[in-house]
């Protein structure tokens, strides 16, 4: 009903606010760790590696795809230059990374 409705409601927001979260300082990053592991408790559903083993594995993997994800969504970003932007959107893909 209602409340299962403001309940996705809740998840959406959580997710986009992840999503848009941007990060340019190692105190952004800290902000941003802190509302992925918010996340994590509140909406496991929504994570694909929800275990520390599988989430390490993605990192790895997504670390070594991210170019092609800036590709792929015109994003002017050459994950070959550290920043806390990378670092971010590296552990944002690990979420979900298969």
């Amino acid at each position: 009903g209602f409340q299962n409705l403001l309940g996705l409601k809740n998840i959406k927001m959580e997710i986009d606010k992840i999503s848009s979260f941007e990060v340019n300082s190692k105190k952004q990053f800290i902000e941003f760790i802190n509302l992925l592991r918010q996340d994590l408790v509140e909406n496991p559903k929504s994570w694909e590696n929800k275990n520390l083993n599988d989430f390490l594995d993605a990192i790895g993997s997504y670390a070594e795809d991210i170019q092609g994800y800036y590709e792929n969504f015109d994003i002017n970003m050459n994950s070959d230059e550290p920043s806390w932007q990378v670092f971010a959107d590296i552990f944002k893909g690990a979420k979900v990374y298969e």
